[in-house]
């Protein structure tokens, strides 16, 4: 039996909020030592697509602090206003940069350095009939029964 400690991310979602979590999360662990992997299934193959065009997703999250009380009526109303999505996006970018954070073509470089298997569901590519060459190389294509071989062994599972 293996001492070394796994770790199996499932990651659902494909924007540019939700992306980080997982390639974070994973890189560090790849960093102290873990075996990792990440399940990309629905939305979140959209993180493997080699051109990440991915914007900020404020509806549905009501815990994303914005500034001058934005918080308080954006994630219902800011979305009706035009272009109010691709400004939050930008802002996020902005932030992000000036605080020195990676971009997630950076961190997925990083992940798949630190030889964390990235694998692509199998099911949903081709429920959605998504074309394989828009994806980056170097992934696994792979149904769920493959991923719980992983996940049963593995010391933690996160649904992200």
């Amino acid at each position: 039996m293996s001492d070394e400690k796994k770790l199996a991310i499932i990651a659902t979602k494909g924007s540019l909020d939700w992306a980080y979590p997982p390639f974070i999360l994973a890189s560090t662990a790849a960093a102290l030592g873990y075996d990792t992997e990440i399940f990309f299934t629905f939305y979140g193959l959209q993180l493997l697509k080699k051109n990440l065009d991915l914007e900020v997703t404020p509806l549905g999250n009501p815990g994303m602090p914005m500034p001058m009380g934005m918080d308080k009526w954006f994630p219902v109303l800011g979305l009706a206003l035009p272009g109010m999505q691709g400004m939050m996006t930008g802002m996020m970018k902005k932030k992000m940069a000036s605080k020195g954070v990676a971009d997630l073509t950076e961190l997925r470089e990083l992940c798949q350095e630190a030889e964390v298997k990235l694998i692509a569901c199998q099911m949903t590519v081709d429920l959605f009939e998504m074309n394989t060459s828009e994806f980056i190389d170097g992934i696994e294509y792979a149904g769920a029964a493959r991923f719980f071989e992983f996940a049963g062994t593995s010391d933690i599972c996160l649904y992200i």
